[in-house]
């Protein structure tokens, strides 16, 4: 197979090419990483998010692996709201998830249902109870920020979280911490 060329003309409008490169340059002084320490690089721009890597002399601490998987647990909470909102009992359909199967069985969709409602509820009033382990005054905080992935500076303009962003990051982390404990 012989490769074929192909000639193009390519008008360019140096005017707008000049306009362009000047606009690059400018956001890529904004946007470029700084020399940080120890030959890492640093955004230019300040986190707002929880580290997970916490010094082992910390009260508070616990597994890097350990804090995603009950951050992630945390996290399903709307979802396990609605579903618990969703099963009524008295919907039309049975409240299971697989096509009837062909088992010894007897079906009772009623229990099904019960248990599928305590399952989402026993998770629910445990975060909501380590939340409120945690601290009392600001359980309504602590509990919007780990079941919706909210910072300090979100509460603060949002709700007007009535403490300080190092009061509440401890909070934060002792939340885990006692959920770690509560959930085995």
């Amino acid at each position: 197979m012989a490769a074929k060329t192909v000639k193009v003309k390519v008008k360019i409008d140096t005017e707008k090419l000049s306009t362009d490169v000047s606009t690059f340059t400018s956001l890529r002084s904004v946007y470029t990483k700084k020399p940080g320490t120890n030959g890492k690089e640093k955004s230019s721009e300040m986190s707002t998010t929880i580290r997970p890597a916490l010094s082992c002399k910390n009260k508070y601490w616990i597994d890097r692996h350990r804090y995603y998987e009950l951050k992630h647990f945390c996290l399903q909470y709307s979802s396990w709201r609605k579903a618990y909102i969703a099963l009524d009992g008295l919907s039309g359909r049975p409240c299971e998830q697989n096509p009837a199967a062909h088992t010894n069985t007897v079906s009772d969709p009623t229990a099904r249902c019960a248990e599928a409602k305590l399952f989402y509820s026993e998770r629910m009033e445990l975060l909501k109870k380590v939340a409120h382990e945690t601290d009392y005054d600001l359980q309504p905080y602590i509990l919007k920020a780990v079941t919706e992935g909210l910072s300090y500076e979100h509460l603060k303009a949002q709700a007007n979280i009535p403490c300080s962003k190092d009061v509440y990051y401890d909070l934060y982390r002792k939340f885990f911490w006692l959920l770690s404990k509560a959930r085995g």
